[in-house]
């Protein structure tokens, strides 16, 4: 399961485990001088010294916290999902892998505890989320530099807080960035109960955009359709019904999609395609089938359809910081005004792990995991 969208990217930073220091017998001058305690502060974090499956490299281990220096926050992690894409990296099947060892997880929020004399932006108290990937959120606490992170409000669900800086960024920029869509336009995308379909369902219905959301048929596709259209989809129909004749009577009443959200590949991403409008547009961000696109020649030259790719990453590394915090507050905004819920979620203690990281990788599991620490 390969998911190329949902998440961003940046280098790990310098220092091992950022944030951490190795737990040995003795406590070097940094972490020392951490405090007016002569003992260094214990965190536990899931750490991988080796790629390959996260149900045999991963680790609970035990840290120590570094010193904070002057442009340091100090954050204590509250809570921090599994998604596809840390599951990819773990596995080394990514496009951006940070140093080994590394601390899993690239998403979550947290709360500063302290901040260094430079700090600036952030204060005790406020809430945070990683500015980029590779941060390492699956952990109790941690320091990190002022740049690493982003301050959201803390009015927001914690849940939505912690699964905001990558399903719904992917969600947004995808939904606004490829076709010029007016209020009653469609949209069609496949993997529709994944962190991102659902965030897509809830955006387009706020930007009254109407939705076609493809699933894979399962014992209980009535329950998921029902859940799907409670978030505000207008039409569900699994990868078998897309592929009937009968799909035309959908576009009775709707108008056909000028845009297409791909998250599969293999023979749904085609079946996406052939429901395009004219001169649309489908968009992969995943690739969980492991299959290739495959897009017919008369579909391009008589369709003129076009096929584009979306990876969070490379939108961060064409936009500033604050275009960024800018797409989060938007969002937030959609989260205050109930336009906006986080997924449905399973929350798992830290020391859970080893459960929570099989489970986010089960088929037909619509929950996401989410560590709480």
């Amino acid at each position: 399961m390969w998911v190329s969208g949902s998440m961003s990217g940046a280098r790990t930073p310098a220092r091992l485990l950022r944030g951490v220091l190795p737990t040995s017998g003795r406590h070097g001058p940094a972490a020392s001088s951490y405090s007016a305690s002569a003992e260094p502060s214990r965190v536990r974090a899931l750490v991988y010294g080796h790629h390959g499956d996260p149900a045999k490299v991963v680790e609970l281990k035990n840290l120590e916290l570094a010193a904070v220096g002057g442009s340091d926050v100090r954050v204590k992690m509250l809570a921090a999902p599994i998604n596809p894409s840390d599951i990819n990296m773990i596995q080394g099947n990514y496009g951006l892998l940070p140093k080994l060892p590394a601390v899993g997880g690239n998403e979550g929020v947290g709360q500063v505890v302290a901040v260094g004399s430079k700090v600036t932006r952030l204060k005790p108290g406020d809430w945070v989320i990683p500015a980029n990937a590779g941060l390492g959120t699956w952990r109790t606490e941690a320091v990190f530099s002022e740049e690493a992170l982003i301050g959201v409000p803390s009015d927001i669900p914690l849940q939505s807080a912690a699964t905001l800086s990558v399903n719904p960024c992917t969600a947004y920029r995808m939904l606004v960035d490829f076709e010029q869509l007016q209020p009653g336009d469609s949209v069609i995308q496949n993997a529709s109960n994944s962190g991102v379909g659902q965030a897509v369902i809830q955006i387009a219905a706020a930007l009254g955009l109407r939705t076609i959301n493809v699933v894979r048929d399962r014992p209980d596709i009535q329950k998921l359709t029902e859940r799907l259209k409670s978030l505000g989809a207008e039409h569900v129909v699994t990868e078998e019904e897309l592929r009937r004749p009968e799909m035309k009577n959908i576009f009775k009443d709707v108008p056909q999609p000028r845009l297409a959200l791909n998250c599969v590949g293999g023979k749904s991403s085609t079946e996406l395609l052939r429901q395009l409008a004219p001169g649309g547009t489908m968009v992969t961000y995943g690739g969980m089938a492991k299959q290739p696109i495959i897009a017919s020649v008369s579909l391009l030259i008589f369709k003129d359809l076009k096929l584009r790719g979306f990876w969070l990453s490379q939108w961060k590394k064409n936009h500033s910081p604050d275009q960024f915090k800018a797409l989060i507050l938007t969002l937030c905004d959609l989260i205050r005004q109930g336009q906006l819920t986080g997924p449905a979620c399973a929350e798992v203690p830290l020391q859970d792990y080893q459960h929570a990281l099989e489970a986010s990788m089960k088929p037909f599991v619509s929950s996401k995991q989410i560590l709480t620490m």
